[in-house]
């Protein structure tokens, strides 16, 4: 299968990017080169680095750009940036795009396990290798699985959802998404079901234990603002409010100006902001783009610039 996917709100980071034609760029998770391909088109002496850590990805990018002459590929994780480029030379670069979460591709590439929709292994691996999905619901405990999906999923039914998974994998292991899927399902009271899928939830907290999602997004942030050059931007796209709360904290922290208490007649921390935010509140996806690609309505595009 091809790697196809829609790169969401792509108009509207590129212009948060504000790219200059001579600049260095980092595609933090490049995926199929959406984002990658608008960048390029904008450099005529400058470089631009794509990242991923799907082979799959990286295949299909090196195929896309081999005969873009500032287009350099990496294997790899968004969270390792500073280090993947320190070790290439580059110690700061103009501009960094991070569009967090999980591609179309992943999700409809039946053997990748991400989707409860369709029967395939129970992988979730972004990397394809390390621990997946599987080995997390027939290894781990009662109270480790109520805890991953109470936290990443965000669902109350946590508790009842990780009683059903030990249940069943007494009887059989867990292996497929659709098997697991209807575990779910008969863990839940029948309200529940009419909300929505009840898989949802804990197939999201299962794919981000798995890839280790908040933590590369932790280190990844830190480690693209260090890069960034003076009037440098980093624009962050998220798909669910636990990516998003990390951002917006995240560029919060940076944009902070003094940090005495208010009853201080004079500033004794020096702290003085390291950023500004580009947009105020987080851009969403337009009326015109949610009608082509419906999975770009929970997205949220934030950005700022360093001092």
């Amino acid at each position: 299968m091809e790697f196809n996917h829609i790169s969401v709100m792509l108009n509207q980071c590129i212009d948060g990017l504000d790219i200059k034609e001579n600049g260095i760029y980092v595609d933090g998770t490049a995926g199929g080169g959406g984002h990658s391909a608008e960048i390029l088109k904008r450099l005529k002496y400058g470089k631009l680095f794509s990242i991923d850590r799907d082979p799959d990805a990286i295949r299909t990018i090196s195929e896309r750009f081999k005969n873009e002459p500032n287009s350099i590929i990496i294997n790899g994780c968004f969270g390792d940036i500073k280090t993947l480029l320190n070790e290439r030379g580059v110690y700061q670069v103009d501009g960094v795009l991070l569009d967090i979460g999980v591609s179309s591709y992943q999700l409809d590439t039946e053997e990748r396990g991400f989707s409860f929709h369709k029967d395939a292994p129970l992988d979730m691996r972004m990397s394809k290798s390390g621990t997946s999905a599987g080995d997390l619901v027939n290894t781990l405990s009662y109270e480790e699985l109520r805890d991953i999906i109470y936290k990443y999923g965000e669902d109350k039914n946590a508790p009842s959802i990780a009683k059903g998974i030990v249940k069943a994998r007494q009887e059989k292991n867990i292996e497929t998404t659709l098997q697991l899927a209807e575990i779910i399902k008969n863990s839940v009271p029948q309200k529940v079901r009419r909300e929505g899928h009840p898989a949802r939830k804990t197939f999201q907290a299962l794919r981000i234990q798995v890839n280790g999602e908040l933590e590369q997004l932790e280190k990844g942030l830190d480690n693209a603002f260090e890069l960034l050059s003076k009037g440098g931007r980093l624009a962050v796209i998220t798909f669910h409010s636990l990516e998003d709360r990390i951002v917006k904290k995240k560029m919060a922290s940076w944009c902070q100006g003094c940090t005495c208490p208010k009853d201080f007649p004079v500033c004794i921390c020096g702290n003085s902001p390291k950023a500004r935010l580009i947009n105020r509140r987080p851009i969403e996806a337009e009326i015109s783009e949610l009608e082509i690609n419906p999975r770009s309505r929970s997205a949220k595009l934030r950005i700022c610039e360093k001092f």
